[in-house]
């Protein structure tokens, strides 16, 4: 089984860090690979990817004639590659040498259609100790309660996941409607894809946890007000996801009930044993990153105008012809 590795980049400013990501997938312990590096749009940093990495055999290059987002990026990425399997990583993580292997094993002992893993935090920098593990999602990576080793999720995250290319493609890959939009920042990339996989083919994404990637966590991720604004445009997110994908509306109310009435109550106990300020802050930040996420679907549903219900309309009615 071949697997093609896509990894989109565009700036100059983070070579160094993604360079290191592609030398880490240019390691990995399977043999049947090929990396596809997509540069959205950015000449001078396609000709630096020429420099590196052109000479290589099994790896496959291009440029987008402008920049596209990382949606439109990595569902090109797909249809370049060449594997049976496509997988995905941030161009800012480092992939264990077996993470190919492991997400490729599953591949060949199972049927399934899509196989994620194990996105942990890599901190550049001192982690804040007001960030609760609980949402470890905003930046990208495996929260508390993500899930058990080898159990179908509806989706896991960016920079590490996986799926059988036919389907991908016969599903239309990303959602380029998701990705940043101006000052929006529509977060929603992996769980459309995912949702349309489920809904065509029954059946959800195999969460590998021994399939492991290291998603660095810089400066800005540590920030509390960028964090705050980070949660209200998830919000925001999930009030297009449901126009977009009106099924996808259960995940909210389960996610909040395993928060406050699982996590929240089990770090209530625990500081009346240990009152820690550490342990203070981290509930108090559940709550209000809780409240910032309130706010933005709230926003969401007054703000969202006619060309995302649009949208909505043509996704559907192209659901119905497929």
């Amino acid at each position: 089984m071949k697997v093609s590795v896509v990894i989109c980049t565009y700036a100059m400013d983070r070579y160094d860090v993604f360079s290191e990501c592609v030398d880490s997938v240019l390691s990995q312990t399977y043999a049947s690979l090929e990396v596809v590096i997509l540069v959205d749009g950015n000449e001078p940093v396609f000709e630096r990817v020429q420099n590196d990495y052109g000479a290589l055999e099994n790896v496959v290059l291009h440029c987008n004639d402008e920049n596209q987002g990382i949606s439109y990026s990595r569902t090109r990425g797909a249809e370049i590659a060449t594997g049976d399997v496509v997988a995905f990583i941030d161009d800012d993580a480092v992939a264990e040498p077996d993470w190919v292997a492991e997400l490729a094993r599953v591949y060949e002992e199972t049927d399934a259609l899509a196989v994620g893993g194990h996105v942990a935090p890599d901190w550049v920098t001192e982690k804040p100790d007001f960030f609760p593990a609980e949402f470890y999602w905003l930046v990208g990576c495996d929260e508390r309660g993500m899930g058990e080793h080898m159990e179908e999720l509806r989706n896991t995250y960016g920079s590490n996941i996986s799926f059988r290319r036919e389907v991908f493609l016969n599903v239309g890959g990303y959602d380029e409607n998701t990705g940043r939009h101006g000052d929006r920042h529509i977060q929603a990339h992996e769980a459309p894809v995912c949702i349309r996989i489920s809904n065509k083919y029954g059946r959800g994404v195999i969460y590998n946890t021994d399939a492991v990637v290291h998603h660095k966590l810089f400066d800005y991720r540590g920030d509390f007000r960028w964090l705050v604004f980070r949660s209200f445009w998830q919000g925001y997110s999930k009030r297009i996801m449901d126009l977009l994908l009106p099924e996808a509306k259960g995940d909210k109310s389960e996610y909040l009930q395993q928060l406050m009435f699982g996590f929240v109550l089990l770090r209530l106990k625990c500081l009346v044993a240990d009152p820690s300020v550490p342990k203070v802050k981290q509930l108090v930040t559940i709550f209000v990153f809780t409240a910032a996420v309130g706010f933005g679907y709230l926003y969401g549903l007054i703000d969202v105008d006619r060309s995302w219900l649009t949208v909505g309309q043509d996704i559907a009615a192209g659901d119905q012809k497929s």
